[in-house]
């Protein structure tokens, strides 16, 4: 899988809170990861910067060989994290009540193990459609299912930030994880909710589809963000399928 990744503060936040990372074990399988940090006393970066740098050193020493193996080595993983999360809060008053929002994948020769939690989101494009493959663990979300509201207006609700799970909040830490079929051609793009809540879906089609470098493409969808007023930090990460067989 060819990756490429930006990450920018946007245009009113202070710090820069989110990670991204990308790893490849020793079977050349690939692991790719965002998190979004969040509370704390400006701390959610630390609990960002732990869950990435856990999983990939994790990933690197002990990884998962196929894709069922790699749902369960999420669940473990991330739930270790967030014990450790947990942990370091109690240490000093400016880490309490830190944690992280998170989307990771990790890309077998025709599949795509997708692992969420929060609403750091993942989607793939195939055949130019583009479709979400995570769930927003949002208290918006939960009022577009119910049907209260429409996914339009849930991005311009002043809730849209608030979140229902979370790395480091609760004892349990219940990700989200599925399998999907990653085909020649197919790109992977996962993204903080800086990008999506100020990009359209449509847009990012048109971006996506461009006969351009991957690293173009991310700071295209950068830009767009900032130009949007850039309320929040902005994470983006593509991934494509460049096996050309068949």
């Amino acid at each position: 899988m060819e990756i490429a990744f930006q990450t920018d503060i946007g245009r009113r936040r202070s710090q820069n809170q989110d990670r991204v990372a990308q790893y490849t074990d020793k079977n050349g399988h690939q692991l790719v990861v965002i998190a979004d940090g969040i509370g704390g006393n400006l701390s959610g970066d630390v609990a960002a910067e732990m869950t990435v740098k856990r999983l990939g050193h994790r990933f690197k020493l002990d990884s998962p060989e196929n894709p069922l193996e790699a749902i369960r080595w999420f669940a473990r993983e991330v739930q270790i994290i967030n014990d450790q999360i947990l942990k370091k809060s109690k240490e000093k008053m400016i880490y309490q009540g830190m944690g992280t929002t998170m989307v990771a994948a990790i890309a077998f020769e025709k599949t795509l193990v997708v692992a969420n939690i929060g609403d750091s989101r993942g989607y793939l494009l195939h055949q130019d459609m583009l479709t979400q493959v995570t769930t927003d663990h949002s208290l918006v979300n939960e009022l577009v299912k119910s049907g209260d509201i429409t996914e339009d207006e849930a991005l311009k609700l002043p809730q849209s930030n608030i979140i229902t799970r979370a790395i480091g909040i609760s004892p349990d830490a219940r990700i989200e994880v599925n399998r999907f079929e990653f085909n020649p051609g197919d790109q992977l793009l996962m993204c903080s909710d800086g990008l999506f809540k100020t990009v359209e879906k449509s847009t990012m089609v048109k971006v996506l589809d461009q006969d351009i470098s991957l690293k173009a493409k991310c700071a295209q969808l950068v830009e767009l963000a900032n130009a949007a007023g850039g309320p929040d930090n902005i994470t983006v990460l593509i991934g494509k399928n460049d096996d050309q067989e068949g």
